[in-house]
């Protein structure tokens, strides 16, 4: 029984740090990236795709919608964007705009490590 438990403790631990991306976001990479550790909860996760469509908790948006959506949005918490690399930069600029807009500052923009 204490096998089990240890093994249980084992797969609940590790299954908590894969981040499943449900999207299919291609992130870019870069080589100064730091782990990123989501939190328990996040309230506000944020993605392009490569069809610049945006994404709120992967659920297709628009922008429009999502200005209603920040109207509510807690300052202090963070948020998680996912930007695929294929997205046209313009709509990563007015989902920056429209954080700042809203006084949302707290971002954690995800990117892949590069290789070497």
């Amino acid at each position: 029984i204490d096998v089990m438990l240890v093994l249980l403790a084992i797969v609940l631990t590790s299954a908590s740090f894969i981040v499943q991306d449900k999207l299919g976001i291609d992130l870019p990479e870069t080589q100064e990236t730091q782990s990123y550790q989501p939190p328990e909860t996040i309230d506000i996760r944020l993605a392009i795709d490569a069809d610049n469509q945006f994404y709120l908790n992967d659920n297709a948006i628009t922008l429009a919608e999502l200005e209603n959506a920040l109207l509510s949005a807690n300052p202090d918490k963070p948020i998680e964007i996912r930007v695929d690399r294929a997205t046209d930069f313009g709509y990563f600029t007015q989902l920056i705009d429209l954080l700042k807009k809203h006084q949302l500052h707290n971002l954690n923009i995800l990117t892949r490590k590069q290789n070497c």
